[in-house]
């Protein structure tokens, strides 16, 4: 059997998608890694377990499936960031994109003209999660590992090292580091210039259809000598074209650990007020949009440590969101705010955190965990409406990620959205997407073949719901704004106390 394997290296784990020539999402494999966080605000994870876990997920494919795939393409997560020696080898621990501590350098750089200008010239919002941040901070808090830093890569950067020993990354994976002029797609000299490095201390730039083949086949002994890896892109900007949603007018929502909504379009697209992300699929498609923190991540929460399953299971949300169904839309007057790991787009606090507003004696555990839904996605709709008011007209949603097995959760985005939701039916959008880049990067079809609409999921919203989310999300975004003094306040003090 002929089929190409994408590849998403995530923040969890890393998950090949076989997809037929046919173009149809067939079989996975997956292999999860942990993070730690060793002190408030740190998010580490070790770059060898990645490493690992990439080489597991394509040996379990091809063993089960019999047969190596005809070429191999990569979709990673952004923001990533690993100080690496001449060999390639980690001096400190990969910093996700969920790391807080160059919070106050992004607060800095806000402050002045510079902040802007880098956004301007980069399409990446300044933001902790930015690797220009982070270089900073290493700069500035651990200058004997900045000194000793030959390169600062990604963890995809990382793995094709590993694989090719060149340090080369996409022009997708560059375009979110804040580190590259976005139109001249070339590393910034304005951007080096903030984090004191040179272009030499970056890796070497190219095209999100750039492939290689020479591996070393004992890295790889399952797979035979001189398979075709294709670069690939990042996961969200795979995300939208796994889901068929690289038009204009079409934006991809994706629901995992954290949440984004992106629209494809021919020209970077900014705002000056959300700061929503310019980000490169290819050469001449960006994708634009707004990530948020809480996701997943939020439910998972409110089921662990307020309902107290401490191992979560499937019927576990299920069973929650099926009683969450019964409550009405506004959860009878309670709302939150799902900042529980500060919030990107479109407020970009991480000072932020979250809170249930209106509790009364009515309130039972349904309508916590239905505020909790609601809350994820009014942020999501918040993100929605500022590429909107941006220029950007949104008449579908293709959706992916964890959420979309909930149908619940599906008609609660729907109304408050009040757009129309196509539930893509792929294993993996952003893997999916990878190896659909792969299919015109090796010439088998001209242009990105597109999912089977026949498989696909329509949700339509409830307009009479809608309308009434429309009233209880002008509180939600009021919520906000009267509490980020207090929000800043507490953060402070909890940093003086810890």
């Amino acid at each position: 059997m002929k089929y190409i394997l994408g590849i998403d290296i995530g923040t969890g784990s890393t998950k090949a998608v076989a997809v037929d020539l046919k173009y149809n999402a067939f079989d996975s494999s997956q292999c999860f890694y942990q993070t730690q966080s060793p002190h408030q605000g740190y998010s580490e994870q070790h770059p060898e377990l990645i490493w690992q876990a990439f080489r597991e997920s394509i040996s379990s494919t091809v063993e089960k499936l019999g047969s190596a795939p005809i070429t191999i393409s990569l979709s990673s997560a952004m923001h990533s960031l690993i100080a690496v020696d001449t060999n390639g080898e980690a001096l400190i621990p990969m910093m996700t994109w969920a790391d807080q501590r160059s919070a106050a350098i992004a607060e800095r750089l806000l402050s002045e003209d510079t902040g802007l200008e880098l956004y301007k010239e980069t399409g990446t919002p300044i933001h902790p999660m930015s690797p220009l941040c982070k270089i900073i901070w290493i700069r500035e808090n651990q200058p004997e590992i900045f000194e000793k830093a030959a390169k600062f890569i990604s963890i995809k950067e990382y793995i094709w090292y590993r694989l090719f020993k060149h340090f080369e990354a996409d022009h997708s994976i560059a375009s979110c580091t804040g580190l590259m002029d976005v139109q001249q797609m070339k590393w910034s000299k304005k951007a080096l210039a903030c984090a004191g490095i040179g272009a030499e201390r970056l890796s070497v730039l190219c095209g999100t259809s750039y492939s290689r083949k020479d591996f070393d086949p004992e890295v790889l002994p399952f797979l035979e000598a001189g398979t075709p890896f294709v670069i690939g892109a990042s996961d969200g900007c795979l995300a939208n074209l796994g889901s068929g949603a690289f038009r204009p007018g079409l934006a991809a929502l994706t629901i995992g650990t954290s949440g984004a909504l992106r629209v494809a379009s021919d020209k970077a697209v900014l705002s000056m007020k959300g700061m929503t992300f310019s980000y490169h699929l290819d050469e001449s498609i960006f994708i634009n949009g707004g990530a948020v923190n809480n996701g997943g991540v939020a439910l998972k929460w409110h089921l662990k440590n307020l309902l107290g399953k401490e191992t979560l299971r499937a019927e576990d949300y299920d069973t929650a969101l099926g009683a969450a169904e019964s409550v009405k839309a506004g959860a009878d007057g309670l709302i939150f705010l799902p900042y529980l790991q500060g919030e990107r787009a479109p407020i970009w606090d991480s000072k932020s955190c979250g809170n249930f507003f209106g509790i009364n004696l009515n309130h039972h555990q349904q309508h916590f965990t239905r505020a909790v839904v609601e809350g994820i996605c009014f942020a999501l709709n918040d993100v929605l409406l500022s590429l909107t008011e941006s220029g950007q007209p949104v008449a579908e949603l293709k959706v992916s990620g964890g959420f979309v097995s909930s149908p619940v959760w599906l008609q609660i985005m729907a109304n408050i959205t009040g757009k129309k939701l196509i539930k893509v039916n792929t294993e993996d959008a952003s893997a999916t997407g990878a190896a659909y880049l792969a299919v015109k990067a090796i010439g088998l079809e001209e242009d990105y073949p597109l999912p089977d609409h026949e498989e696909m999921v329509f949700v339509e919203p409830d307009g009479q719901e809608h309308e009434i989310y429309k009233k209880y999300f002008k509180i939600y975004k009021k919520l906000y704004q009267n509490l980020k003094g207090t929000m800043h306040e507490l953060h402070d003090l909890q940093n003086e106390v810890i």
